[in-house]
C-alpha cells in the first residue's frame, strides 16, 4: 500500500475526509432511524437519538475511563515484555521452542471466556484476573510475532553480525530488536485492538470500576444510549491509542519516508 493510499485508508491514525464522511453519514442514517423507530414497530429507547446519547455522554465518569487505559496500557506493556523475551529465548535455543511452540499455540485457541472463567476460579483479586486475562490472549500474539520477524531477518546480516563475535545482549540489541521494529509495531496495532475488547469483557465479571461495569450497569437499567455512549468511548480511547502508536512509528521509521 503506497504511503497516499495508507493516509487516505485512516491508518496512520489521522481522519481524512472520507472518514469524516463515513462518520457523517452513519450519523444521520442512525438519526433517521431512531426518528421513524416507533413507526417501524421497533421500542424507542432501543435506537435512541444521537441527543439522548449526548446527555449519556455528559454523565461519563473520567476515573472508570482511566481505569481502564491504564488496565490496557500495564497489561500490554507486561505482555509486550514477556513475549519479546520468551520470543529471544526461544530463538537462541531450537529445544526450548520445540517445547515451548505447542503450549503458546494451546494458549492462541483458548478463547477469551475460557480465560476469565479461569481467572475468576483461580484467582481472588479483581485486578490480577484481569491483567490474568489480557497477558494470557496479548502475550502470545507478541511472542509470535517477535519469533517471526527474527527468524526473516536476512541471513546475511546475521552472519555478518556473527562475524564480529558479539555477546547475545550485543546481537539482539544491536540487529535482532532494530530490525524487527516495523513488527513490533505492527503487533501493537493488533493487539491494542484487542486487548481494547478484552479487558471490557473481562472487567464484566467482578469489576466495580472501568468500561466494562459501567456497560453491565448500563445493561441492567436497558439504557442503550448509556450503551453507546460507552462504546464511542471505547471506540474514541482506539483511535487515540492508534493514533499514538502510528506518531512513535512514523519517529522511529523516518528512514522509510
Amino acid at each position: 500500500m503506497r504511503l497516499n493510499e495508507y493516509r487516505e485508508a485512516g491508518l496512520d491514525g489521522k481522519f481524512s475526509g472520507q472518514t469524516l464522511l463515513s462518520l457523517l453519514i452513519f450519523v444521520v442514517v442512525w438519526e433517521v432511524l431512531s426518528y421513524f423507530a416507533p413507526a417501524l414497530g421497533i421500542p424507542a429507547f432501543a435506537i435512541p437519538s444521537f441527543v439522548r446519547i449526548a446527555q449519556s455522554m455528559m454523565t461519563i465518569t473520567p476515573i472508570d475511563v482511566v481505569v481502564t487505559v491504564a488496565r490496557v496500557i500495564g497489561a500490554l506493556i507486561l505482555s509486550f515484555v514477556i513475549g519479546l523475551v520468551l520470543a529471544m529465548a526461544m530463538y537462541r535455543s531450537e529445544n526450548l521452542e520445540r517445547y515451548l511452540h505447542p503450549i503458546i499455540r494451546l494458549f492462541m485457541a483458548v478463547p477469551v471466556v475460557s480465560w476469565i472463567l479461569f481467572a475468576v476460579l483461580w484467582f481472588r483479586g479483581v485486578e490480577f484476573r484481569i491483567a490474568f486475562v489480557l497477558i494470557a490472549v496479548c502475550g502470545p500474539v507478541f511472542l509470535v510475532d517477535s519469533l517471526d520477524a527474527m527468524r526473516g531477518v536476512s541471513s546475511e546480516l546475521r552472519g555478518m553480525m556473527r562475524s564480529f563475535r558479539p555477546t547475545t545482549v550485543q546481537y539482539f540489541t544491536k540487529l535482532m530488536l532494530p530490525a524487527i521494529v516495523p513488527n513490533l509495531i505492527t503487533s501493537w496495532k493488533i493487539n491494542l485492538s484487542l486487548a481494547i475488547r478484552v479487558v471490557t469483557i473481562a472487567e464484566l465479571v467482578g469489576a466495580v470500576t472501568g468500561i466494562g461495569h459501567q456497560l453491565a450497569v448500563a445493561q441492567e437499567l436497558f439504557s442503550v444510549a448509556d450503551v453507546f455512549a460507552w462504546t464511542l468511548v471505547l471506540v474514541a480511547l482506539l483511535f487515540l491509542l492508534e493514533a499514538l502508536v502510528a506518531r512513535v512509528e512514523t519517529r522511529l521509521l523516518r528512514w522509510r519516508a
